[in-house]
């Protein structure tokens, strides 16, 4: 394994301690009603983010892959380029944690002979009803991510997914475009 992907998984792990935790200020996030995880696999693109140690080295092409496993579980392939144009590519696993909705998931990078000793919050709170873009939140509002099929969406596109985060207490202002291109 390259010192790169160790730093980052390191970095992961002590950012998602804060995770786990809900400012106790602000109500409970809200996830979508439903999600088809059929309908969810594929690649997306990652429109924007709230800044974190983990993506540091992402510089642009940052996507995410799901795949269904037989168990059920959804495999996930996060890739993008740093400064130089190296790939980094990090694999991990999702499970669902509400199986009413579909829309709670937990997602872990960190495996020991198989054991995944840590998990992160990974809730769908906005998706578009044809499954063409996605807002990723968690309870704290520390992480969040706008994802789409395509590398770009629409300024009014992105009017109604920032009016979004702003109804589950997010600040628009706390995400950063994301580069799909160098």
């Amino acid at each position: 394994m390259q010192s790169k992907s160790i730093f980052m998984i390191i970095l992961f792990l002590v950012s998602i301690q804060n995770n786990f935790s809900q400012d106790q200020d602000l109500p409970p996030l809200v996830t979508v009603k439903q999600v088809d995880l059929k309908k969810y696999t594929g690649l997306w693109y990652e429109i924007a983010k709230i800044p974190n140690s983990f993506q540091d080295q992402c510089a642009y092409g940052t996507t995410a892959e799901y795949k269904i496993d037989e168990d059920g579980d959804v495999i996930v392939t996060n890739k993008c380029y740093d400064e130089e144009g190296k790939l980094d590519v990090a694999e991990g696993l999702a499970k669902v944690v509400d199986k009413k909705t579909n829309a709670k998931l937990e997602v872990s990078f960190v495996s020991f002979l198989g054991i995944r000793p840590f998990w992160g919050d990974y809730w769908i709170i906005g998706l578009d009803k044809n499954y063409q873009w996605a807002a990723i939140g968690t309870p704290s509002r520390k992480y969040g991510w706008i994802l789409s099929r395509t590398p770009t969406l629409s300024d009014p596109t992105m009017e109604s997914i920032f009016e979004i985060l702003k109804s589950q207490h997010y600040n628009p202002d706390s995400f950063e475009m994301s580069a799909q291109k160098k």
